[in-house]
This record gives C-alpha cells, structure tokens and sequence, in this order.
C-alpha cells in the first residue's frame, strides 16, 4: 500500500504547486466515500463481465472525434475544467474574469482530492488497462499504472462541478450536467477506467455535493459566484465551430 499511498500524496501536492492550496470545505474525514460507494465488481461478476465489455468496445473509438473529446478532456483543474463547461454554460467561463467562482471551485477541489484519495485506497482496484496493450488515449506511465481505478477522479470532480454550476445557472442545468456526464465517461473511451469507475465517481460526487451543502461557508462562497456571474458580462462566447465538435463527438 505504500507505493499508492504516496503516489496519492504526490497528486495532492502537484495540484498544490500548479495552484493557490485553500482549505477544503469538509473536516478531514467528513465525508467517507469508501462507506457509501458499494465495492467494484468482483473478477468474474455480472458487474465487471459488463466492464470488460464496455472497455473492449470502446477501444474501436481509437482516432474518432470522440476519441479526440476524451483527449481534450484529460487535462484536470480550473482552468481546463471552466473551459470544458463553457459550452455547456453557453458563455465562456474565464478563470480570470470569474475569480469569485474560480475560488469557489478551487477551495472545492480540494475536498475531491481528499474523497477520491481515502475511497481509491479503499477499494484499491486495478485500471483496464494494466496488463493489456489496448490503445490509450494518453501515454502509458509507471505512475498510471500503480494509481488505483476506483472511483474516477475525473468523474468525481467533473460531476462535483457540474453540480455546482448547475446550481449557479439553474436556466443552463441540463446542458452542464450532460457534459458532466460526458466528461466522466470520456475517461472510460480513454481507456484509463472502467465504467464502474464513472458510476461511482458521480455517485461520490453528488454525495460530496450534498455534504458541501451543508457547510455555511461554501453556502456564502457559493452565493458570491452567483452574484459575479450575474453581474459580469458574458463576454466572447465560446468558440460556435469548438462547441459544434463538441456536441457531434459526444452524440451517442
């Protein structure tokens, strides 16, 4: 346990030194996801025959433009996370121009961190890929490998944001929570989880959601990236071409 262990300290401290570190919301140890997630399908289950087949299709999508979604879709953080939703918010949600909501999600993320870590070292469960030579939407590391699988870091923060900017745009709801959803399953065309993995990333999501709730200062944070958005013009949309390849790649 200890090589993932630290591989997880050593993610927390890069996120730490690409941006500001705020507090998380949550206490440590608030929210235990490991106690609400069931267990990843067991080898041999109904459940994970379902996973090994979802990943054997999705490895035909190699060099299609939902392949190249699932790309673009790597890249974590705010900057490419507001990016990623611009579409979907139907304006371009810009770091700079939108501090109050950068902040909020930033302080956010930390307590994504915190939930994924603790719940991936719970379950401790293998990525599709290990063992095999299917192709990959990203380059195949050592570090990739020895990360574990369950829940999706990637869908637990992108389903989280896609909450929260559902809650700030009521009136763009539906379109954000469908790129939330498209953005967790690009890692399953990616080829770097199982659709398993997804399910339960949103599933720690939205309890993680409900927990920050109930927490008065992201409550006050969250009213403060309302009031900005209501007040900041919409500026430059977000690119018409980018927003159509978007929506084609990730038709069914």
């Amino acid at each position: 346990m200890r090589a993932p262990l630290a591989l997880c300290l050593a993610l927390a401290a890069s996120i730490a030194a690409a941006e500001p570190a705020p507090q998380p919301y949550l206490a440590p140890g608030a929210l235990d996801a490991g106690a609400i997630l069931p267990a990843p399908p067991k080898p041999g289950s109904a459940g994970h025959e379902s996973d090994a087949a979802t990943y054997a299709a999705t490895r035909a999508l190699a060099g299609s433009p939902r392949w190249s979604l699932a790309a673009a879709d790597v890249p974590s953080g705010i900057a490419a996370l507001l990016d990623g939703f611009s579409c979907a918010a139907g304006r371009r949600l810009d770091r700079a121009r939108l501090p109050a909501l950068a902040a909020l999600l930033a302080r956010a993320r930390r307590d994504v961190v915190a939930v994924v870590r603790d719940a991936k070292l719970r379950f401790a469960r293998l990525r599709p890929h290990v063992g095999n030579d299917a192709p990959l939407c990203v380059d195949r590391s050592e570090a990739l490998d020895r990360s574990f699988a369950y829940p999706s870091g990637h869908a637990t923060e992108g389903w989280t944001f896609g909450l929260v900017l559902a809650a700030l745009m009521p009136e763009r709801a539906a379109s954000l929570l469908a790129r939330a959803r498209i953005y967790g399953e690009s890692r399953i065309v990616c080829g770097v989880h199982w659709a398993s993995d997804v399910e339960a990333g949103r599933l720690a999501g939205s309890a993680l959601f409900a927990a920050l709730v109930g927490d008065p200062a992201f409550r006050a944070d969250l009213d403060r990236a309302r009031a900005e958005l209501a007040a900041a013009p919409s500026g430059p949309a977000p690119e018409t071409a980018a927003c159509a390849r978007e929506a084609a790649a990730a038709l069914p």
